[in-house]
């Protein structure tokens, strides 16, 4: 009997990985934690400006770098596609649906809170676009938030500007949104 060289015996066949396992129970939780709160502070407070501030002077938060006016925006940001206000009720269903279905396979707790904020966000304006006038998924957003005459935006806009800044600084940090199972030795053959 002569021993054999290691390197001569073949390695055991690699099963490919089975499929990644269903989201954990605690990022779920978080996912529509986040979602429900970027959500539910976005509703409120654009109830709270139709009530309060819409057909009223605008309130100065901080001079011209903060200010509070309440207007209503068909378009996108700063205004842009405000005659294409349908293209921008199906983004915002495209990325809702998206984030749902991603949410099967989501592993990793920054990825939840990234998607959340975009679910949360998108929720917001879509909410607007399907009830507000005049309506038939062709509402106007109502924005509030007029930050050094840039732009006056919503909760729901700033929800998906971080959410959209968190999920490009993952991707460049390669943060898996799931983790898959690591591939596992096939079982060897046994002899007779």
């Amino acid at each position: 009997m002569t021993a054999s060289d290691p390197a001569d015996t073949p390695a055991p066949p690699v099963s490919p990985a089975p499929p990644a396992s269903p989201a954990p129970r605690r990022v779920l939780l978080l996912l529509w934690a986040v979602t429900a709160t970027a959500y539910a502070l976005d509703l409120a407070s654009k109830i709270a400006v139709v009530a309060g501030l819409e057909g009223r002077a605008p309130v100065h938060l901080i001079s011209d770098w903060l200010v509070l006016q309440a207007q209503r925006n068909s378009g996108a940001a700063l205004g842009i596609g405000e005659t294409t206000t349908i293209v921008f009720t199906l983004i915002a269903t495209a990325v809702s649906v998206t984030v749902v279905r991603l949410s099967r396979r989501l592993a990793s707790t920054p990825w939840a809170i990234a998607l959340g904020l975009l679910l949360g966000g998108a929720l917001g304006n879509l909410t607007d676009r399907l009830f507000r006038s005049p309506g038939h998924f062709q509402g106007a957003v109502v924005d509030f938030i007029a930050v050094n005459n840039f732009s006056v935006m919503n909760l729901a806009d700033w929800s998906l500007t971080c959410g959209c800044a968190l999920a490009v600084l993952l991707s460049f940090r390669n943060t898996p949104m799931s983790t898959a199972p690591a591939p596992t030795p096939a079982a060897a053959p046994t002899e007779s």
